[in-house]
């Protein structure tokens, strides 16, 4: 059976993808939740219960709170960089960093395929295929709710008539 990774968060869309894979394209879902900071240990275990309740293969919980510090938010600090003078641009350098652990992670365990549950609206799908097309060009990406132009709750939907019924 081919592997796929999930950058796996817990919520709505990553939770769809993990049984979208399972289900429709009968892969090995492997998650990894890369904590940049705001988990608590709580927290992490939770998210790695339901990633099992969701019937993944493996989940991890990779840490990069140093790495992550040490190569970018120190530097935003130094440097109070800010979009519109206002707002800290520390969830645009996240990305980044966790694609990177993604990827590191879908080579060690040999994935032919990484997954992700961005939308289509932002920029963080453009962060997350520009690391993995870079970083790893032979392994494919796939894109369940943008491909799939999905709703919400077209995504709870599913959930619910896969026996997964949760206040998203």
């Amino acid at each position: 059976m081919n592997k796929v990774v999930v950058a796996y968060s817990g919520g709505l869309d990553t939770s769809y993808c993990v049984k979208y894979l399972q289900n429709e394209l009968n892969l090995e879902v492997h998650s990894v939740l890369v904590n940049t900071g705001g988990f608590s240990l709580d927290e992490l275990k939770t998210v790695e219960t339901k990633a099992y309740d969701m019937g993944v293969k493996s989940h991890t919980n990779a840490n990069i709170l140093d790495v992550y510090y040490e190569k970018a938010i120190k530097y935003m600090v130094y440097g109070n960089v800010l979009k519109n003078n206002t707002y800290p641009l520390s969830v645009s350098a996240e990305r980044v960093f966790q694609a990177i652990e993604v990827v590191e992670y879908a080579k060690k365990i040999n994935a032919k395929y990484i997954a992700h549950g961005s939308t289509g609206a932002g920029n963080d799908q453009v962060r997350f295929d520009m690391i993995f097309q870079t970083l790893a060009p032979g392994i494919k990406i796939i894109t369940p709710i943008r491909d799939g132009k999905l709703s919400r709750q077209e995504e709870i939907d599913y959930l619910k008539s896969e026996g997964i019924d949760m206040n998203w």
